[in-house]
């Protein structure tokens, strides 16, 4: 090729790149929707293996597998979820019918059994699929490579059980009920109305003699021992189920009965209770509880009254009792079949309905307790106190070791001893179980064990225990940045085992890559996450915990690192690396990290949308404390134009600097991919919050943020937005009333009136609200009584006479969490005034919209609504015109 030709060839080049450079553009609202996620990961027990599940928001999923080489090879589209068999030698799909064939035959009103079906796919790995078509149900063996599956329509209940290679198969008629043992490949079958027993290879054991109901069967871990609720009359089943035991395949035999003497008189055997063996299946625990109330037949509904009674001193305020009767009315309590001994004895009880046991069910020791005594209290408190007792799992016996105590104690992995952390004094405790001798770990001179940063009018929360080592020989207990080991009787003194955690301004964390054991062997390899303070990157380190020594990085950066996997049976482990520009796509490598495939191609979905950058800056407040936060520009960013810019922000942010940012439509805030590739730059800023004044606060740490920004020379003073969701929304809201600067304002389910929100219900859990005010999020530090002034001047609402900025309000009329009163306030506030504003409510939505077409339609009349005031685009017909009632059905305004 001449010199001319080549030099050709690279302009043509370089012209090509450029054409292809420009030709990135802003992201739809259809590509928002369609951005496919990583939902789900799995590695193959042997580490050879993995599949992914690649899912948008609204569209098709597709199951992607992988082989240790990186290569893909195979897709299956559209997918619901997949599953490894346990030899690592097959992957089970399950493939869903077309969504728009799903959504068709609905709008054609067909009847469910006549719907497009499932299918399951078998993947033989080293080559070769089969499929089941028809698929109603699966169940796939842990231990071995057995399946057991039903298929047709309701009407057809055969269940067929098989090997994945389809060399042995064998079947049930009219079954009910089916399932594997956790650990062993045996499988216990109702079919009708008879209760077995199957083992591949050996066949079928008739357990009960009786036809009837068979409900909460359940296994030892591995399949010895089988545990069931029987009734024979199906209608009777609620309330007179007897609990039986089967072991080693031979019929059952029962075990405790309504009537018996362990339990209180006229209770009956649980069926709502979970039902279950110890680990070492010594013990089988169960649910009782008294028989259920009848309601007088004899009454015509309407001759009843309905009415609510609430009382002042009534422990459980009656709108939590409300929300949660339903519960309530299937609340069991806990008790126990000793097999040894064949003891049965009640554990829980109405006064004591807390159980706690150690060891997987195994420890002798179990410790129960109660709240009920301090309910009221806690009502503006925000803290329980327990009342707690220790009771011996073979006798019964029991007695109270807590008296009030502000802290719940848990027990050590082996049960040999209890923990707990004290806020009061911000110091750890332990309580040895065999002799009931408590010691004192920490105390805040020895060591700083509570949250550094917190800024709530509370006790500060500790930062946390990383767990035990083997045998409950040493409790692991963090500080800011570093793992303690404490002797848990403080016979020797604490050691720091990462020793430059604090220097470095690393916050190390444990990981267990092995997701059955409970505790730390010393002198194994151990691995842990470090997130780095200054640069808010993170890395995965190793260390033993045998010495002190600083953690050795295998893989640190400027990036964020999560979804940390390991195989089972092999070394190989998946993660995901990003960064706001880098997709999370799948890593596959080994501990040592020193190579890494990378599996997915999510990042694609990038190559044609204007993407961003994120950085750091950071300024000082108002009140003189040093502040960051994240600076987000279009990926095209030009720093000598002016741009619109939105600040977003709740409480700290600063530290999801590489965070990617998954494009979605959100139920509660901007979507930041969107709209940087529409132009605008989003600002991200922390706030710290002094008690008393939460919206002064807001104030001192946002506004100089926005002024460094307009410093910088980049940003249209005159097109600034604000956005914010919740405590979010309630702050921008306030910052309306301080400030002329902001050109437009969304504010998402805002409190506005802190005095009649103090005596609201959050609905959503039947709690009232006045506890977050005292000690919680609101931050004001004292009731109404006490602090009059602090709830008004924190309120926007008496101050909505000075807001010149449009404000957008979402609030819905089912929110369990602000009361949509606020909203309502809100709205009419501006309304009365004259100011302009729009208020969206999503009917029946709680806090946020759920439904997927909501939160879509929010996403594009808040991008709308911010397109319109800052970036001069024209005013939709919602907001010029509204959508009157009669419409609602018919128009959406956009």
């Amino acid at each position: 090729m001449s010199n001319s030709i080549h030099l050709i060839s690279l302009l043509l080049l370089a012209s090509g790149l450029s054409i292809q450079a420009q030709e990135k553009r802003a992201m739809t609202f259809d590509e928002m929707v369609g951005w496919e996620r990583i939902s789900e990961q799995r590695i193959s027990d042997n580490g050879k293996w993995v599949f992914c599940k690649m899912e948008p928001w609204r569209g098709d999923a597709t199951i992607l597998l992988y082989n240790d080489k990186g290569e893909e090879k195979g897709s299956f589209k559209p997918a619901a979820k997949a599953q490894f068999s346990s030899s690592s030698e097959y992957l089970l799909v399950t493939k869903t019918p077309p969504l728009k064939e799903v959504e068709a035959e609905k709008l054609k009103k067909t009847d469910k059994d006549k719907m497009p079906m499932n299918s399951l796919i078998i993947s033989r790995l080293s080559g070769g699929i089969e499929t089941i078509d028809s698929l109603k149900s699966y169940k796939l063996s842990e231990t071995a490579d057995w399946l057991a599956y039903q298929r047709g329509s309701k009407k057809d209940s055969m269940l067929y059980i098989r090997s994945l290679d389809g060399m042995q198969q064998d079947s049930f008629p009219a079954v009910s009920d089916f399932g594997f043992a956790q650990k062993g490949n045996v499988l216990y079958v109702v079919s009708d109305s008879v209760l077995y027993t199957y083992i591949p290879q050996k066949g079928n054991n008739r357990i009960s003699d009786k036809k009837g109901v068979f409900k909460k069967i359940a296994f030892n871990e591995n399949g010895s021992k089988l545990a069931y609720l029987f009734c024979p009359h199906k209608d009777s089943a609620a309330t007179r189920s007897s609990l039986y035991l089967a072991e080693n395949n031979t019929p059952g035999k029962l075990i405790a009965e309504r009537g018996d003497k362990a339990f209180p008189a006229s209770w009956i055997i649980s069926e709502n209770a979970p039902l279950y063996f110890s680990e070492n299946a010594s013990r089988l625990f169960f649910g009782t509880a008294p028989e259920p109330k009848q309601k007088d037949t004899t009454l015509l509904a309407e001759n009843r009254p309905d009415v609510q009674v609430w009382s002042w001193d009534e422990k459980v305020q009656y709108t939590q009792q409300s929300f949660n009767k339903a519960t309530d009315l299937k609340r069991s309590y806990t008790a126990i079949y000793n097999l040894g001994s064949g003891r049965l004895l009640q554990l829980a009880t109405e006064e004591l309905p807390t159980l706690q046991t150690a060891d997987e069910g195994n420890a002798i020791w179990a410790l129960l307790s109660t709240t009920r005594p301090y309910g009221t209290q806690s009502m503006w408190t925000a803290r329980q106190f327990h009342d707690i007792y220790i009771i011996n799992l073979e006798t019964g016996e029991r007695r109270q070791i807590k008296e009030k105590s502000p802290s719940y104690m848990r027990f050590s992995p082996k049960g040999k001893y209890t923990y707990w952390y004290q806020d009061q004094d911000s110091s750890w405790y332990t309580r040895s179980t065999a002799d009931g001798k408590e010691y004192r770990l920490t105390t805040p001179q020895t060591f700083a064990a509570w949250d550094e940063d917190n800024d709530v009018p509370d006790y500060p929360s500790p930062y946390g225990i990383a767990g035990w080592t083997d045998d409950d020989q040493s409790i692991l207990i963090k500080d800011r940045y570093d793992i303690w080991k404490f002797d848990p009787i403080a016979a020797s003194s604490p050691v720091n085992l990462t020793v430059n955690g604090r220097k470095e301004q690393i916050t190390y964390s444990l990981i267990q890559l092995d997701r059955e054991k409970r505790a730390y062997n010393t002198s194994e390899a151990q691995y842990l996450t470090g997130f780095n303070e200054r640069t808010k990157g993170s890395g995965y380190y190793t260390t033993r915990l045998n010495k002190p020594v600083a953690p050795k990085a295998l893989l640190a950066g400027n990036f964020k690192l999560a979804a940390l996997a390991k195989a089972k049976d092999a070394n190989a482990v998946i993660y995901t690396q990003e960064t706001y520009e880098q997709y999370p796509d799948i890593q596959l490598s080994n501990l040592s990290f020193k190579k890494s495939i990378r599996l997915t191609d999510g990042i694609r979905q990038q190559d044609s949308i204007i993407w961003g950058t994120a950085e750091l800056t950071s300024w000082i407040s108002l009140d003189g404390r040093p502040l960051e936060g994240v600076i987000y520009k279009p990926a095209d960013f030009d720093p000598n134009k002016k741009y619109p810019v939105i600040v977003n922000f709740y409480e700290r942010n600063a530290n999801t600097l590489y965070n990617y940012h998954m494009p979605s439509p959100g139920r509660s805030t901007i979507d930041y991919p969107f709209y940087l590739s529409h132009g605008f730059i989003i600002f991200n800023p922390d706030v710290r919050f002094t008690d008393g004044y939460p919206g002064e606060s807001c104030y001192n740490c946002v506004m100089p943020g926005i002024t460094s920004l307009i410093a910088k020379g980049y940003v249209n003073e005159k097109a600034i937005g604000a956005q914010g969701h919740s405590w979010g929304g309630y702050q921008v809201a306030y910052l309306a009333t301080r400030t002329r600067l902001f050109a437009a304002i969304e504010s998402g389910a805002p409190v506005v009136n802190m005095l009649s929100a103090y005596g609201g219900i959050r609905w959503g859990s039947g709690l009232n609200r006045s506890m977050q005010y005292e000690h919680g999020q609101s931050r004001i530090g004292g009731n109404i009584w006490e602090m009059p002034l602090q709830y008004i001047e924190n309120s926007p609402l008496f101050n909505m006479d000075k807001v010149t900025t449009p404000i957008l309000i979402m609030h819905n009329d089912a929110d369990g969490h602000v009361p949509w009163y606020q909203g309502i306030e809100y709205f009419i506030a501006l309304k009365r005034l004259q100011k302009p504003a729009w208020l969206l409510n999503y009917t029946g939505e709680p806090h946020w919209p759920m439904r997927l077409a909501n939160r879509i339609d929010f996403q594009k009349r808040m991008f709308q609504f911010f397109n319109h005031y800052l970036q001069n685009a024209p005013m939709p017909k919602w907001m010029n015109e509204g959508v009157p009632a009669v419409d609602q059905d018919f128009e959406l305004g956009y």
